[in-house]
C-alpha cells in the first residue's frame, strides 16, 4: 500500500476527538485528489487544538487521509522560535512514507527538503505561489522583508530545480521563476477544477452600460495581498467622477478593522458591504450571479480561484496583473496591482461600454471551461501517478548503490 506525504501551509484545527478541521483552505475532497495513485494520504501542517470546531469548519482527515500536525505557528518569529521542533515533527511524518510531495512556498517544505536533497531521496514540488511577488516591498511590511524573501525565492528554486517532478499552479508565470530540470517531469496543472454546478450555461448579454454596478471582491483579509484598499480608493474616485458604484467584499482576516476605517475616511458608508466568508458555495454562486462586474485588484497572486469561479458564472472581470491573472484575463482588463487610478478608470470603461461586457462575459465563460474538473483530473492523475513511478525508481536505485558490493 503506498502512501504519499503532502507539506502545506495551510492552518488546522483539531479537536479533542482527534479530528482535524479547517476553517478558509483545502477540505478533506482536496486530498483525496492524490488518492488516484496512492493507497494513502499523509498531510503535514501545523495543527493547533481548540475545544470545539468553528461553525462551517469542514473535515480535513477521513478515509484515505490522515493529518500529521507539527508546532502552531504565525509570522516567521515564531516559525523561528519553534523551528526545531517543527523539523523533528515534520522529518518524522515523512521517514516512513513512500513518496513525498511539496507544496511551495513554504516554510515546512524547506526543512524537510534539505533533509531529503542530502540523503538523496527523491521528491516532488506543486508550485502554487511565487515568494518574490508575495514577499516583495508594499504586499508585507516586516522588518526581516528582503531577508526572507530572498530566501524563500532561492529555496524554491532549488526545490523545483531539484525535485523529480514539479506540477505548477500556472502555464507560465512560475515556470518562468522556478525552473524544473530538464529531466523532470514538469506540468501546468491548475489546483482549482470546478463541477459542472459551477457553470452557468449561456453568457450575459447587454444592450446598455451598466451605469449603478454592484461589484464584487474575494480573498482573505489577513494581509493586504487581495488589494481591497486599492479597490475602496478607486470607488472612491468614480464616485467623486459621479459613478456611484456598490461593492460587496467577501472575506474576513485581521486587516478588516483598518479596511473599515479606510471605508468611513473615503465617504462609502453604505456602498461597501464587508460580508464575511459566506456559508456555502451555493451561497457564493448566487452571489455572483447577482452582481455586474468582479474585481480582483491583488497585489500577488498564484492562479486565482475566486477569479475563475467568477468566469465560470459568465461575469465580466477586472484584474491586476499579479501571478497567473494574466494568465485569465486579456491586457484590456488588467491594471497594475496597488494603482487605484488606472483600477477606476478600468471599471468606468468597461461597464460603459456593453459591447465589452458582453465580449467579456463569453471569453471568461469560454476560458473557465478548460478548469473544469472534467479536463483536469485526469492530469492530475498522471502527474501522481509519475510521480509514484518516479519515487520508487530513484528510491531503488539509491537502496542499490547504497547497499550493493561498491558500498560493502
Amino acid at each position: 500500500m503506498a502512501q504519499v506525504v503532502i507539506t502545506t501551509e495551510s492552518r488546522f484545527l483539531r479537536t479533542p476527538d482527534g479530528r482535524v478541521w479547517v476553517q478558509v483552505g483545502p477540505d478533506h475532497a482536496i486530498w483525496t485528489r492524490y488518492l488516484a495513485a496512492f493507497e494513502q494520504v499523509r498531510v503535514v501542517a501545523r495543527v493547533r487544538d481548540v475545544d470545539e470546531a468553528p461553525a462551517g469548519a469542514a473535515r480535513v482527515d477521513g478515509p484515505g487521509v490522515e493529518v500529521r500536525g507539527v508546532p502552531y505557528y504565525e509570522g516567521p518569529v515564531q516559525f523561528l522560535l519553534r523551528r526545531p521542533a517543527i523539523r523533528r515533527a515534520a522529518l518524522a511524518a515523512v521517514a516512513d512514507t513512500d513518496a513525498v510531495i511539496l507544496r511551495v512556498p513554504s516554510p515546512i517544505a524547506n526543512l524537510i527538503s534539505r533533509d531529503l536533497d542530502r540523503r538523496g531521496r527523491p521528491y516532488a514540488c506543486e508550485a502554487i505561489g511565487d515568494p518574490y511577488v508575495v514577499l516583495s516591498r508594499g504586499v508585507v511590511d516586516h522588518p526581516l522583508r528582503p531577508v526572507l524573501r530572498r530566501w524563500a525565492t532561492s529555496a524554491m528554486q532549488r526545490q523545483c530545480g531539484s525535485a523529480v517532478a514539479v506540477s505548477y499552479e500556472t502555464r507560465r508565470t512560475l515556470q518562468a521563476r522556478y525552473p524544473a530540470s530538464p529531466s523532470a517531469v514538469s506540468v501546468g496543472i491548475s489546483s482549482v477544477d470546478l463541477p459542472a454546478a459551477a457553470f452557468v450555461a449561456t453568457p450575459r448579454t447587454y444592450d446598455a452600460p451598466v451605469r449603478s454596478a454592484t461589484l464584487v471582491s474575494v480573498g482573505s483579509l489577513e494581509q493586504l495581498y487581495k488589494g481591497i484598499d486599492t479597490l475602496v480608493e478607486a470607488l472612491a474616485r468614480l464616485r467623486d467622477a459621479g459613478q456611484r458604484h456598490r461593492l460587496v467584499h467577501v472575506g474576513v482576516g485581521r486587516h478588516q478593522p483598518g479596511i473599515e476605517e479606510l471605508i468611513v475616511a473615503r465617504g462609502l458608508t453604505g456602498q461597501v458591504t464587508l460580508a464575511g466568508w459566506l456559508p456555502s458555495t451555493e451561497d457564493l454562486r448566487s452571489l455572483l450571479d447577482g452582481v455586474d462586474l468582479f474585481v480582483m485588484p491583488s497585489r500577488t497572486e498564484g492562479l486565482p480561484r475566486a477569479l475563475i469561479e467568477a468566469m465560470a458564472r459568465a461575469l465580466p472581470a477586472i484584474g491586476s496583473t499579479a501571478g497567473g491573472i494574466p494568465e485569465l484575463l486579456p491586457a484590456g482588463c488588467l491594471v497594475p496591482p496597488g494603482d487605484p487610478a488606472a483600477l477606476a478608470t478600468a471599471i468606468g470603461g468597461l461597464l460603459a461600454d456593453p459591447d465589452r461586457l458582453a465580449e467579456a462575459s463569453r471569453r471568461n465563460l469560454d476560458l473557465a471551461s478548460s478548469y473544469s474538473a472534467d479536463v483536469l483530473s485526469s492530469r492530475r492523475r498522471d502527474f501522481y501517478q509519475a510521480v509514484r513511478k518516479l519515487s520508487a525508481g530513484r528510491a531503488a536505485h539509491l537502496d542499490a548503490h547504497l547497499n550493493g558490493p561498491a558500498a560493502r
